[in-house]
């Protein structure tokens, strides 16, 4: 690294909140360096004129510089006990708790997070940091019965290797905690690329994990463009790869990892799905699809996505759903006031825009549509905001309109709407509306994604039949989509995932290999 070492970073957390821009630097080896490659700032969404961050990109020798320096502490690292390196996760999550207000603020610059999102997600962080913490004193192993007189068999588990994490912009710190400290607790070194629209939430998190006593090259941190997460699982010193983003980026990397026979775990796309039935009790339904779909500006894996409500209720919903709506106020996420700030960039707001339109060519109706921000309550160029959207698809008439002409829109049939089809990643809701609770049920299975679902139901029947009816990884009954747990495992069915789950116990079954051991004395 040309650029040399950085002497701002002594292995303690960085002071949040000072003067903007924040430097930016790499973690290779255990040194704070400065990247190689082209300039990188990090801009505030909602006022693209403030750099919140700003540096130099890693280039692909740093991968190898990065692997290299987790391969030469892997060994040692897999044997310091599990209590030790628990230890470290702890110390680390003490840090974010303490610095929770300030990394959130700097958390909803950077990303566009309202600022109790962006506390919430660091308390989040810190949360799984102590549940991985806490490993050591768990079950280890099991322990079988052998056919053979005076032999016990153990199964033991041990660690994958170097490990390569990349992950996404939308939580910039809880996702690659959820990653990075079960990987690490049970005995893994890490090298791992971030989103690169969110370089300074990562380097906080290398900085906490850094200061609570990492040995040097047991994490490494590379700040750079989406082909580094390509130069990493070609890597032939990696052992594994765990990833969360794009479908189409994650088809590529699980590509190219099964022609190495490296080990993958992906997270990928959800297209969700929140169901109301007739006897739901519609207020509650209401705000949790609001909060579903909305909250994070719908940036999230498990947003509400789409939305199917029972024909008889459906008007009813949608005035109590537009209702919130309309005291739904967007602007500047750092102001407390608002409850949803801008997408994470102009061009992914962009892009949300050019879907909306292209549904709206194919025949959808918009439903709702909230208020762009002016310039006084969105900063300076309000173009990365797109106001909440709700647009019903499958129906030849507009919203209510088919209730007058005694008519119901064909929603059995499969649509091909680009709002129902493709996951738009911001906060636009597709509806349509059902005769039955099987035709609800098979309307939520219309698609190739199977992360996460909501049903609003007091049925306690039609709840237990959801279980067995909707292909989903997670399922909420009576709450939204979104949300997960440390200690349950996350992850989706059909093309929403590939390989172990993640969190809980399951993220064990992919940081780990077993060895069955015969013992006879």
């Amino acid at each position: 690294m040309s650029a040399g070492t950085d002497t701002a970073h002594d292995g303690a957390l960085a002071t949040p909140g000072a003067a903007l821009p924040v430097p930016l630097r790499l973690l290779i080896g255990g040194a704070w360096v400065a990247g190689d490659g082209a300039p990188l700032a990090s801009r505030n969404p909602a006022r693209p004129d403030e750099v919140v961050a700003e540096g130099t990109q890693a280039v692909p020798a740093d991968v190898d510089r990065a692997v290299r320096a987790a391969r030469a502490t892997a060994r040692e690292w897999a044997r310091t006990p599990i209590h030790a390196r628990g230890a470290v996760l702890a110390r680390a999550a003490a840090a974010l708790e303490e610095r929770a207000d300030q990394l959130g603020l700097e958390l909803a610059r950077e990303e566009g997070k309202t600022l109790a999102e962006g506390t919430g997600e660091v308390l989040r962080a810190a949360q799984i940091l102590r549940y991985y913490a806490g490993e050591g004193d768990r079950v280890a192993g099991e322990h079988f019965a052998s056919p053979r007189r005076g032999e016990r068999i153990l199964v033991t588990r041990r660690p994958l290797g170097v490990v390569g994490i990349v992950t996404p912009f939308n939580f910039p710190i809880a996702i690659p905690a959820w990653k990075i400290a079960p990987a690490l607790v049970y005995g893994n070194t890490v090298v791992w690329k971030p989103a690169s629209t969110v370089p300074l939430l990562a380097m906080r998190l290398a900085e906490a994990l850094d200061g609570a006593g990492l040995p040097a090259g047991t994490l490494n941190l590379l700040i750079g463009p989406g082909a580094l997460g390509t130069a990493l699982v070609r890597q032939p010193g990696l052992d594994g790869l765990s990833f969360t983003g794009s479908t189409g980026v994650g088809r590529m990397l699980a590509g190219e990892a099964a022609s190495r026979g490296v080990p993958f775990q992906g997270e990928m796309g959800g297209k969700n799905a929140a169901i109301v039935l007739a006897d739901a009790d519609l207020d509650l339904a209401a705000e949790q699809v609001l909060f579903g779909a909305f909250r994070s500006s719908g940036q999230k894996c498990t947003a509400t996505s789409r939305l199917i409500v029972a024909d008889e209720v459906a008007d009813e919903f949608l005035a109590l759903l537009t209702a919130r709506l309309d005291a739904w106020r967007l602007g500047d996420p750092t102001d407390p006031s608002v409850h949803m700030g801008p997408l994470v960039t102009p061009a992914a707001a962009e892009g949300v825009r050019a879907a909306i339109a292209a549904a709206e060519a194919e025949g959808a109706r918009v439903a709702y549509c909230g208020p762009s921000p002016t310039a006084s309550d969105g900063g300076d160029a309000p173009s990365a905001f797109v106001p909440p959207t709700v647009l019903e698809v499958g129906a030849g008439s507009p919203v209510g309109d088919h209730a007058a002409a005694g008519e119901r829109p064909a929603s059995c049939v499969p649509c091909g709407n680009t709002a129902w089809r493709e996951e738009l990643f911001g906060p636009v809701l597709a509806m349509r509306r059902a005769a039955s609770t099987e035709e609800a049920f098979a309307l939520a299975e219309d698609s190739e994604f199977g992360l996460s679902a909501a049903l609003f139901t007091r049925g306690i029947a039609t709840a237990l039949e959801a279980v067995d009816a909707l292909d989903v990884g997670i399922l909420h009954v009576n709450s939204e989509s979104a949300g997960a747990d440390p200690h349950v495992p996350f992850g989706g069915a059909k093309k929403s995932g590939y390989g172990p789950k993640e969190q809980g116990a399951a993220a064990r079954e992919f940081f780990t290999h077993t060895t069955t051991v015969y013992l006879r004395g």
